[in-house]
């Protein structure tokens, strides 16, 4: 943290990685319990010599600075007041002619959590908004859990008998589908001796015992429920936005599973082809669809993600996928132990439950170790849709990641873009999108969206802040700059009234940079498609009423339309029913097809015509 951004920070008050204490010529008792919450959380800056005064913060200075910084740093390497060595950044500015101390506290590693006061593991705090709370009993045990040497997963079950716990029907899956996909490994056909070679039972004092990793696996449903008193996971579809619903109302299909793993898998997948956006078939020996399209890729690593992930000694909260027409939320009891910028490197990663991980990469249902997050932002890219969000909070150790249902590169951004008069990568120019759309972006940010390295994505932001389409505000946080919100903003506001957002030349995005294409009615010409038809496929962003689409395109008489705009849409396989056995049905609706999503792409995207 250099100068300047310190300033900003005392403008903009405490963030939930920043405090600031008075310590004019002491260390304040109280400092010490944020030490505590930024070690157990995500890391923090702790200032001296900054009082809060009538909602603001107001610089007075540490008029003893050697005294106090001493103070401070010995106490932190002794290990006395807290129960570990705390290793601190320091540093002195200088402001407004007085002195200010600032010490970075990081995040300690998972093992030496939590961080406590006065050796009393009651007194270990975290860090939530711009405060430090008192962990309660519950969180305590979360961190203890994930710092035992021998992760719970591993852990032997006494109290359950091997010959009477696993379902032989899921091993006998399982054994199959590990064969098949490893030939060079000995058979073992019995289900005990195989579980026994991959450690899913161990030998302990002249006993077999399964592991919970091995009952969480491979149990029958009573077993399961006895060594996890909670759901495995809750699925809910709900045939809204996520801004209009609201929890008290119902959802429109909901199961919770509450059998093992593999099972929850296998009948999460059998819920998903119900609702994917294309119906499709599964290789019955892998659970792979054939040809592997991103949407089923980035759901698929999702939810996997899900199951392998979560704090199955957590018994209070339970895993969900929660479905919305505008976005997917999977959310897990237990953060990740990266960083959500290591989650993008392309490194193994530490793991809750390595034993379970393993399960599923053995027979191929999970990517390679430290490439799971990656393949997401990858294939949701693929679709030119906004890309997902990763909220890993480490205070609360919950992990939620979100996929948008939601386009990156709109007729809207690219009409603003143009305007701008700046040639563009297509790198860049999704770079701006994503700024638009987001107002502050990280590198973090970029480097999700662009996949590749920090270098790459510094270059891509330092061009827009050479071009002053991005403003910087640390080295890692830029800001679109209050003019172009203005300038989009009132673009926004003309076509609202306007009343159609089909602009007379379509921008096109290429590898070159952002250019003029055809007019929509010289492309419509060359694909033999009409206006009207032109507008719904660019529209088109889910299963949509035929009422819907007579409006995009102002049309009143249902019989024209169909004849001339809808029905050779569906002939050419560019959209189809989502009821096609029932055409005439009050619940029809209609899609893009995969050639319609590509053809909806490149008319969006600027690709190449195929």
């Amino acid at each position: 943290m250099n100068r300047d951004e310190l300033l900003e920070k005392l403008h903009t008050f405490e963030w939930n990685d920043f405090e600031c204490k008075r310590a004019l010529r002491e260390v304040p008792e109280d400092a010490y319990k944020t030490v505590s919450a930024f070690a157990n959380t995500a890391g923090g800056w702790l200032v001296f010599g900054v009082q809060e005064k009538n909602g603001k913060l107001e610089i007075l200075g540490v008029e003893e600075v050697d005294r106090v910084q001493n103070n401070f740093l010995s106490t932190l390497r002794s290990g006395q007041k807290l129960n570990r060595v705390i290793q601190v950044q320091e540093k002195k500015y200088e402001v407004e002619g007085k002195h200010l101390l600032a010490f970075y506290i990081p995040e300690s590693p998972r093992q030496e959590k939590p961080i406590y006061l006065r050796g009393d593991p009651r007194q270990s705090y975290i860090r939530r908004g711009a405060g430090d709370e008192q962990c309660t009993q519950s969180e305590l045990e979360r961190f203890l859990r994930d710092a035992a040497l021998q992760r719970y997963d591993n852990e032997p079950v006494p109290e359950i008998t091997v010959d009477r716990c696993f379902d032989e029907e899921t091993v006998r899956w399982y054994q199959d589908q590990f064969f098949r996909r490893n030939p060079e490994q000995e058979e073992i056909s019995d289900p005990i001796e195989f579980l026994l070679n991959w450690n899913y039972i161990v030998e302990q004092d002249n006993r077999m015992l399964p592991t919970r990793a091995g009952v969480l696996l491979f149990g029958k449903a009573r077993y399961v429920r006895q060594l996890l008193p909670r759901p495995v996971l809750d699925y809910q579809r709900i045939d809204t936005t996520f801004e209009l619903w609201s929890p008290e109302e119902r959802w429109h299909d909901r199961y919770v599973f509450e059998e093992n793993i593999f099972q929850t898998w296998r009948g999460l997948v059998a819920r998903y082809m119900r609702i994917a956006e294309h119906p499709f078939s599964l290789d019955p020996d892998t659970l792979r669809r054939n040809d592997d399209p991103p949407d089923y890729v980035a759901f698929r690593e999702a939810a996997i993600n899900l199951l392998v992930h979560q704090d199955y000694g957590d018994h209070g909260r339970k895993a969900s996928i929660k479905l919305f027409t505008d976005q997917t939320i999977f959310w897990n009891p237990g953060d990740a132990f990266s960083t959500e910028a290591e989650l993008l490197d392309p490194t193994e990663k530490e793991v809750r439950n390595p034993s379970i991980i393993k399960a599923f990469r053995r027979i191929g249902l999970s990517d390679q170790a430290g490439t799971g997050i990656r393949s997401i932002y990858r294939n949701w890219h693929e679709l030119g849709r906004m890309p997902p969000q990763i909220r890993n909070d480490k205070a609360r150790k919950q992990f939620e990641l979100v996929l948008f249902n939601k386009l990156l590169i709109t007729e809207r951004t690219l009409q603003f873009q143009r305007s701008l008069g700046v040639t563009l990568s297509a790198e860049q120019a999704e770079v701006l999108a994503l700024a638009v759309e987001q107002k502050r972006i990280t590198l973090t940010d970029i480097r999700g969206l662009v996949g590749g390295t920090y270098r790459e994505a510094k270059a891509a932001a330092d061009y827009l802040v050479q071009q002053q389409l991005l403003e910087m505000l640390d080295d890692t946080l830029f800001e679109l700059p209050d003019d172009l919100k203005n300038r989009y903003e009132k673009l926004s506001s003309v076509e609202t009234l306007a009343g159609s957002t089909t602009p007379e030349v379509t921008p096109k995005v290429t590898s070159g940079g952002i250019k003029l294409g055809p007019s929509w009615d010289q492309v419509g010409t060359k694909l033999g498609l009409s206006l009207d038809q032109m507008k719904l496929l660019t529209n088109f962003e889910g299963p949509h009423s035929i009422t819907e689409l007579m409006e995009w395109v102002e049309r009143t008489n249902r019989t024209k339309f169909r004849e001339q705009v809808l029905n050779p849409l569906i002939e050419t396989r560019l959209v189809e029913m989502t009821i096609p056995d029932k055409p005439r049905s009050s619940k029809q609706k209609y899609r893009l097809t995969v050639k319609g999503r590509a053809l909806q792409a490149q008319l969006i995207h600027g690709e190449d015509e195929k």
